[in-house]
């Protein structure tokens, strides 16, 4: 099976395509000729994935998935969530986003914090949802070079190293998204097993 992953971010690809069973052949917005910048204008996570999701049906007539990814910090009233990729501005600058949660989490002793991804699935004209959830806390500095966006900063419950520390092998047993790509990955062997 063929299966759009409505992303053009290279490390999300590399994680994904690492948990899917290799039946599934994933395939990126640029490798369809997609080249908008899709709207993400909802004010949940799961609204933003369906949207992207919704857009590359819409537009190309394919078989799609969308994930949309937010970091809630419980003293931030669950922010910067839906806003996480631009809450600095719209740059999608993970070094500016993440100083500015630390400044805001300043004199703050509550840390806790979780990453939740929601993945929108259409496939026959059904829509399916997926949720991946991981509880840890923010540091007061960065910390490792591997992962992107809030890695650096985030250490998962159970855990001593960030994800950025940690590396991809092991942050792609236990991150959220790869809670949520399982999800997906044994919804879609269920299928393969019916056909």
């Amino acid at each position: 099976m063929k299966l759009v992953f409505a992303t053009n971010n290279k490390h999300k690809l590399e994680e994904v395509q690492a948990i899917l069973p290799k039946e599934i052949e994933l395939v990126s917005l640029k490798e369809i000729g997609c080249h908008e910048d899709i709207p993400e204008t909802a004010e949940t996570l799961e609204g933003n994935a369906m949207q992207k999701a919704l857009f590359v049906k819409e537009h190309y007539d394919l078989y799609c998935f969308a994930d949309d990814t937010g970091l809630e910090v419980e003293a931030l009233n669950n922010a910067p969530g839906v806003y996480s990729a631009r809450y600095a501005g719209p740059g999608h600058d993970a070094k500016a986003n993440m100083r500015k949660l630390l400044r805001e989490l300043e004199g703050k002793e509550n840390r806790n914090a979780r990453f939740r991804t929601v993945i929108a699935l259409l496939l026959d004209e059904k829509e399916y949802l997926f949720e991946g959830i991981i509880e840890g806390t923010i540091i007061d500095q960065e910390r490792g070079t591997a992962g992107f966006g809030y890695d650096p900063i985030f250490i998962p419950s159970g855990y001593d190293e960030t994800f950025a520390e940690m590396g991809n092998e092991i942050k792609n047993t236990i991150s959220h998204r790869a809670l949520a790509v399982r999800k997906l990955a044994d919804f879609l062997s269920t299928l393969s097993v019916k056909e």
